[in-house]
C-alpha cells in the first residue's frame, strides 16, 4: 500500500464568490466551534504549572501524580469514540453542546477537589469533554468549510488548542507570581477554564448543524438552509447535489458502522492509516514538553518560578508556529509538510538528549535545553498537529466521519495517556536523556511510516477524496 504525492491534482470545486456576509457567517462559525478547542488547550496545559502546587497540597507521590496528569487522557480516549459516535447520531452540534457542559463541570470539580481520588475523577470527567472535542470539532469544520478552504478553517482550531495552552501558561506564571506560596493557589488557575466553557456552550445554541450530517440523515433541505448561510447560492445547490449523491449511495451501502471497519476492505485500510497518524503525533513525545514542561526545565537547570516563566516560551512559540502552519496548509501539501515536522522534531530531540548528557548543570544547559524545546514546538505545532487533526477529519467516509474519527483518536489518546503515565518513571529510572533517545528512535519509524503509506488530501472536496480513496484502496 504505498501511497506517493499527488501534487499535480487539481482541486475539484472553484473558490466561492460569496458576498461579504455569507464569508463572515463562516468565520463567526469557526470562532465559536473553535472554543472547544481553547478549552482543549486550556485544560491539558494548566496541569503544567498547577501540578508542582498540587502536589504539596493533596500529598501526590510520583505515582499518584501520573494519575492526575493521565487520568485526562484516559478520559480522553473514551470521550473520543463516544463523541465520534454521538456527532454521527445525534448531530455535531448537539455533540458539542453536550462537550460544553462537560468542560463545565470537570473543570468545577477539579477546582473544588478536596482529594486526590477526586481529582482524578474530575480529570477524568474533564477528559471525557477534550477526547469528545478533539473529534467533533474538526469534523464540523471540515464538514461546513469550503474545500479550498477547509485546510485553513480546521487548523484555526489547532490555533485555539495551542492558544489555550498558552492562555494556561500564561495564568499559571501571573497567579504563582500573585499568589506565592500559599495554600490551594493551584485551585485559581483550573477554574479559569469554566470561563470559556459557558461562551461555547451559548455559542452553538446558535449556530447551524453540519450540512453534511444533515445530509446523511436525508435531511436535504436543511442542508441546503445551511449550506447557503456559508456559499454562495450556486455553489450551495452544486454542492449539496454532489453531498447527497454521497448520501444515497452510503445508505443503500448501509455504510457507517463498526462492522465496516472488519468487513470492507478498503475502510480497513484507511482506518490503519487513521491509527498510524494518530501514534506518530503522540509518539513525537510532545506532551511530555506539555505536561512536564515546567519539570524538564527545572531538572535543567531554571529556578521552580524561572521555569515557569521560562515554559511561556513554549506557548508563544506554538501559537506563532501555528499560524505559519495555517499558512503552509494552503500551499504545500499536507503529507511532505508531515515528514518534515517529524524530521525537525526528531532532531530536536536528540539534541534535547544529548544537551542534557554532556553540558554540566547552569544556565548554559538550561538555556540550550529551552532552545531546543522551542525549536521542537515550531516542528510540531507548525507541521505534524495541524496536518494530524486535518487528515483524520478527512480521511474516513461520511456516514462514519466522526466514527471513524473517534476510534483514529481512541489510539491517539492511549497513546498520550501511555506516554504521560510513565514519563516520570522513566525520567526517575533512565535519565532524561535516555528517556528522550527512546523518543528519536520513535521518530526515525514514524517518518517511514508517513513516507510509506500515508496518502495526500489537499485539493479535493471530502466527497471527490472519499471516492479516490475508496477507489485506490479497494
Amino acid at each position: 500500500m504505498d501511497v506517493r504525492d499527488d501534487a499535480t491534482q487539481a482541486p475539484t470545486t472553484g473558490t466561492d464568490d460569496a458576498p461579504p456576509a455569507v464569508s463572515r457567517r463562516l468565520r463567526l462559525i469557526t470562532v465559536i466551534a473553535t472554543f472547544g478547542g481553547l478549552l482543549f488547550g486550556y485544560d491539558t496545559g494548566v496541569i503544567n504549572g498547577a501540578l508542582p502546587y498540587m502536589t504539596d497540597d493533596l500529598g501526590l507521590t510520583a505515582v499518584t501524580e501520573g494519575m492526575v496528569t493521565s487520568s485526562l487522557l484516559l478520559g480522553a480516549a473514551l470521550g473520543a469514540v463516544v463523541g465520534g459516535r454521538s456527532s454521527d447520531a445525534r448531530g455535531r452540534r448537539r455533540t458539542i453542546l453536550a462537550l460544553a457542559v462537560l468542560f463545565f463541570v470537570g473543570a468545577l470539580g477539579c477546582t473544588l477537589a478536596p482529594t486526590t481520588a477526586v481529582m482524578v475523577v474530575a480529570r477524568f470527567v474533564l477528559g471525557l469533554a477534550v477526547g469528545g472535542a478533539s473529534v467533533t470539532v474538526p469534523v464540523y469544520l471540515a464538514e461546513v468549510s469550503p474545500a479550498e478552504r477547509r485546510g485553513a478553517l480546521v487548523t484555526r482550531n489547532e490555533l485555539m488548542i495551542v492558544s489555550g495552552q498558552l492562555l494556561a501558561f500564561t495564568s499559571n506564571a501571573i497567579i504563582a507570581r500573585v499568589g506565592g506560596e500559599s495554600g490551594g493557589v493551584w485551585r485559581w488557575m483550573l477554574v479559569i477554564a469554566t470561563l470559556p466553557a459557558v461562551v461555547l456552550w451559548f455559542g452553538m445554541l446558535v449556530m447551524p448543524e453540519s450540512p453534511r450530517w444533515l445530509a446523511s440523515q436525508t435531511r436535504f433541505n436543511e442542508a441546503l438552509d445551511v449550506l447557503k448561510q456559508v456559499r454562495s447560492r450556486q455553489r450551495a445547490e452544486a454542492e449539496l447535489a454532489e453531498v447527497s449523491a454521497l448520501a444515497v449511495k452510503e445508505e443503500q451501502e448501509k455504510l457507517g458502522g463498526r462492522q465496516d471497519m472488519k468487513a470492507t476492505p478498503w475502510i480497513r485500510k484507511l482506518m490503519f492509516i487513521g491509527f498510524g497518524i494518530a501514534v506518530v503525533q503522540q509518539i513525537t513525545g510532545v506532551n511530555t514538553i506539555m505536561y512536564y514542561g515546567t519539570r524538564i526545565l527545572t531538572d535543567a537547570g531554571f529556578a521552580s518560578d524561572s521555569a515557569l516563566t521560562a515554559n511561556i516560551a513554549n506557548g508563544v512559540i506554538s501559537v506563532l508556529a501555528t499560524f505559519v502552519g495555517i499558512w503552509l496548509l494552503g500551499r504545500v501539501n499536507r503529507r511532505p509538510m508531515l515528514m518534515t515536522g517529524q524530521m525537525g522534531t526528531t532532531a530536536a530531540l536528540l539534541l534535547i538528549g544529548v544537551f542534557s548528557l554532556v553540558l554540566p548543570s547552569g544556565d548554559g544547559r538550561a538555556y540550550a535545553v529551552l532552545a531546543m524545546t522551542v525549536t521542537f514546538l515550531a516542528f510540531q505545532q507548525g507541521a505534524i498537529s495541524p496536518v494530524t487533526w486535518l487528515m483524520l477529519s478527512e480521511i474516513f467516509p461520511m456516514r462514519m466521519r466522526g466514527f471513524g474519527m473517534g476510534v483514529a483518536a481512541v489510539v491517539l489518546w492511549l497513546t498520550n495517556f501511555v506516554i504521560g503515565l510513565v514519563f516520570p518513571s522513566l525520567v526517575s529510572g533512565i535519565g532524561i536523556s535516555n528517556t528522550f533517545f527512546l523518543f528519536v528512535v520513535a521518530g526515525v519509524f514514524s517518518l517511514a511510516f508517513v513516507k510509506r503509506y500515508v496518502p495526500e488530501t489537499k485539493g479535493r472536496s471530502l466527497e471527490t477524496l472519499e471516492a479516490e480513496l475508496r477507489a485506490r484502496f479497494s
